[in-house]
């Protein structure tokens, strides 16, 4: 059973807890992990790029000179690819890059994510973080204490718009909630902060 330090603000340690087997851990499942990012990735892409074919070019109605006869390699339309201005060859259109992984490979990224991030030593739990104000000065003081001023995600038990906030305004600093995290941000983040409150919430959920 994985122990980890819960520290507050200024990166002092306050307690020691024990983090659940099933969920933190595992042995990280890189090829799972893998499938999920690029699914990820997948859903994110619009898909709204186009470009022109030969046949919805404008111009080009004409044979530019008859077929025999003229020395010029023979030619239909001023309009095929070959042509500056011509259409373009499979040119891409409008379509949806999205599919669908089943949950149990979803929920077996998560954990291995989690697991990862234990293994690493890439895992800080935060008792709390209160902020008087909205005060960007106060996260960002925050995460130097804890060695984590890159790119860091910190999970919140509930929504606190003070802290979300005050993270926004960071470079490489995201939030999120338990119910909204996914793989490619926690692999993503150099490290992974976590509220005890939070803590307890994903071993209830994914249990």
């Amino acid at each position: 059973m994985p122990t980890v330090a819960v520290l507050d603000m200024t990166g002092k340690e306050v307690e020691k807890i024990d983090l659940s087997d099933a969920i933190f851990g595992i042995e990280p499942n890189v090829s799972v992990m893998h499938d999920i990012v690029k699914n990820y990735l997948a859903n994110q892409r619009q898909g709204t790029q186009s470009a022109l074919t030969r046949s919805e070019v404008s111009g080009g109605g004409r044979k530019p000179w008859k077929q025999k006869g003229t020395g010029h390699a023979r030619q239909g339309s001023t309009r095929a690819p070959q042509w500056t201005h011509g259409g373009i060859v499979f040119a891409p259109k409008p379509r949806d890059y999205s599919y669908t992984l089943n949950k149990k490979v979803k929920r077996l990224a998560l954990k291995s994510a989690f697991s990862s991030k234990v293994k690493d030593d890439e895992m800080i739990v935060l008792s709390a973080i209160t902020l008087d104000d909205f005060k960007t000065k106060a996260i960002a003081e925050m995460l130097k204490a804890l060695g984590a001023d890159k790119k860091a995600l910190i999970v919140l038990p509930e929504k606190d718009e003070k802290v979300i906030a005050s993270a926004n305004n960071l470079p490489g600093v995201k939030t999120a909630m338990v119910n909204t995290l996914n793989v490619y941000d926690i692999l993503n983040a150099d490290k992974f902060i976590v509220l005890k409150d939070a803590v307890a919430q994903i071993e209830e959920v994914y249990a």
